[in-house]
């Protein structure tokens, strides 16, 4: 029943433990204040995970070096003939959505115009190919939201020439918002369907989604009003959703904007390869400014590339058509494994030592963190960091309980003992890294038992009062002088005195510290006759004498007893020898009367008088006794 009741009470301990951890984890989860610390652990994720799949319902085409090399007298605002060329060219090859990142902001004719350098007609028809393209639909513009999104100045779209190309001229359905949603740590994880779902952007009939969940969109046929679904669940716009990347930067195999240029280029293998496929035209070449850290761009691993802006909204564009998205735990999911696994950690780890509990929590956070790596792999972002705070927050309640604990232990060791042992022996009990078990263990003693020769006579010739008063006197001095040895004072047994040397302390030298005792508690009673006959003259009193039985050997030492009472001893054989030797004394005319054992271990310089040969009650052979005179000063 107490074993249960104690199981009972460290469970309840331990679900405290992890409620507060999973408590104050949980908070620290919602706030987002460790949300940095999350994302360390979610770019590790992505960087081991490498490569993850490759691309099927989107293709990048960019606009890199070798391109701009082939046209370097051409400013690249006035490209719009050869960016009508490449549309035309991907139509021609089957493509679903043309996604361009690139804000027209300008229109070239309007520059023509403005410097004069074409007639009226010709300038009015410089752009007139990349309008007809945008007309045809399935093009999409790109614009900018650069504030709040409640005034027009809070966007930048395309020139209004081009906006007017638009089929229906209707911004929502074929211009999207090209911005990209960045973390706090300035790395881009993550992203929303809606970039300005306002009152006023709705009014004005501006663009409300971002581009990548437009061109997803428009490849799926659904509008530009939330709710949209994408593998098979419905989305709503300003909710952000964690970025599926198929991989680190160049996951992407970019098609070289000059092979769209090309004659014949729709005959091209590589340009037929994208029929059915959502297109992202961007910028790629040296110098430009669209480039962005991800989870694979921080400083662990000592990877540091950044990732274009139109690799990353084709990473977002292919989120949504693969429906691979990577779902944050359940609320319910992530506490009742907080609660479960903290529990689990607090349960065990009260039992260990606080090492051991060290060592658990070590084994269990890097457990916890290689699980939430294959979670993060079938599409689940466990928050590890959170669990390991919470690891911590019960490492440190059992470390705070752990002391609480040992700190009641050695007040209560100290209650107890003090009542036994020398002040310094308390000490250095308290100051010893491992408490005494006090449940009882074997070790090797020496034990004392001292008896006042003619007791019953002295008694019989006293009042009981005056008896009382005799022996407190007595005791009070035979201890001190049993203390000064480290002593442990056993208990007072009427007039008889047992103490032993060894326990609860380790003692190496017990044996010649209980002779050293013993022949100072003889010095003691010897002096004490001069209290007697002082305060006890013409009585008639026996001279006051006492017997001293010691010896040496394993005893169990600890709490023994009953529920209701429970005593500090020793038992054993070792015990009941010195109690017998003791006994012995008056037989063999000794004041100290030590077993050969105890001489022995007691080591040179013991002074021996008489040797005996004693048959000692309990024991099929006698025990071999010396009489102690004395010893040499070392």
């Amino acid at each position: 029943m107490e074993l249960r009741g104690i199981g009972r009470h460290i469970g309840m301990l331990a679900l405290v433990a992890a409620v507060f951890a999973t408590v104050v984890a949980e908070g620290v989860y919602r706030s987002g204040v460790a949300s940095r610390i999350e994302y360390l652990y979610s770019d590790l994720w992505h960087r081991f995970a490498g490569p993850r799949e490759a691309p099927h319902h989107t293709a990048l085409v960019m606009l890199d070096d070798p391109t701009l090399n082939e046209r370097p007298d051409e400013p690249l605002s006035f490209w719009t003939p050869h960016f009508a060329r490449a549309v035309a060219t991907l139509r021609e090859a089957g493509v679903k959505v043309i996604a361009i990142d690139f804000i027209f902001s300008g229109s070239p004719e309007r520059w023509i115009e403005k410097l004069g350098l074409m007639g009226g007609d010709a300038s009015r028809s410089y752009d007139r190919p990349f309008r007809e393209q945008i007309n045809q639909g399935s093009v999409l513009l790109a614009g900018v939201k650069v504030g709040a999104g409640e005034t027009v100045n809070d966007f930048i779209l395309p020139s209004p020439d081009y906006l007017l190309a638009l089929p229906e001229m209707d911004m929502t359905r074929h211009v999207g918002l090209a911005n990209l949603r960045s973390d706090a740590d300035g790395a881009v994880r993550r992203f929303a369907l809606a970039e300005a779902d306002t009152e006023f952007a709705r009014k004005e009939g501006l663009p409300p989604m971002a581009l990548a969940p437009l061109a997803a969109a428009r490849a799926t046929a659904q509008g530009v009003a939330a709710p949209w679904k994408f593998g098979g669940r419905e989305l709503e716009g300003r909710r952000e959703m964690p970025i599926a990347f198929a991989g680190p930067p160049g996951t992407y195999h970019a098609l070289s904007f000059r092979k769209l240029l090309a004659p014949d280029a729709a005959k091209d293998p590589e340009v037929r390869a994208l029929a059915g496929k959502v297109v992202v035209i961007g910028a790629g070449y040296a110098g430009m400014n669209d480039v962005h850290p991800t989870p694979y761009s921080t400083s662990i691993g000592g990877a540091n590339t950044l990732m274009t802006g139109p690799e990353i909204q084709a990473n977002i564009v292919e989120t949504l058509l693969a429906g691979r998205f990577i779902d944050e735990t359940p609320a319910p999911v992530r506490l009742g494994v907080f609660v479960l696994l903290l529990g689990a950690i607090a349960f065990v780890g009260m039992r260990l030592s606080a090492w051991r509990a060290v060592v658990l929590v070590v084994i269990a956070a890097q457990l916890a963190a290689f699980a939430a790596y294959l979670l993060f792999k079938q599409g689940q972002l466990f928050p590890v960091a959170h669990l390991h705070l919470g690891m911590i927050i019960v490492l440190v309640g059992l470390a705070l309980l752990r002391m609480s604990r040992e700190q009641r232990e050695r007040e209560r060791i100290g209650q107890m003992f003090g009542r036994y042992v020398s002040p310094q022996v308390v000490t250095a009990l308290l100051a010893s890294p491992e408490l005494p078990e006090l449940g009882g263990q074997a070790r090797q003693v020496t034990v004392l038992f001292s008896d006042i020769r003619n007791f019953t006579t002295i008694s019989e010739k006293l009042t009981a009062k005056e008896v009382v008063e005799m022996l407190n006197t007595y005791f009070e001095r035979a201890c001190a002088a049993l203390l000064v040895e480290g002593a442990t004072i056993d208990k007072f047994i009427g007039d008889a005195i047992m103490a032993e040397f060894g326990a609860p302390l380790d003692q190496p030298d017990h044996a010649r510290r209980a002779l050293r005792a013993a022949i100072e508690l003889y010095a003691v009673a010897t002096d004490f006759r001069l209290w007697m006959e002082a305060r006890f003259p013409d009585r008639e009193l026996p001279v006051f004498d006492i017997g001293i039985g010691l010896h040496s050997g394993e005893a169990v030492v600890g709490n023994i007893g009953s529920s209701a009472r429970m005593e500090y001893t020793a038992i054993g054989d070792t015990v009941n020898v010195a109690s017998r030797l003791e006994g012995k004394t008056k037989e063999t005319g000794c004041h100290i009367l030590a077993s050969h054992d105890t001489v022995t271990c007691a080591g040179a310089g013991v002074r021996i008088g008489a040797r005996h040969s004693l048959a000692v009650k309990g024991r099929h052979q006698e025990v071999a006794v010396c009489e102690i005179l004395g010893m040499d000063k070392q």
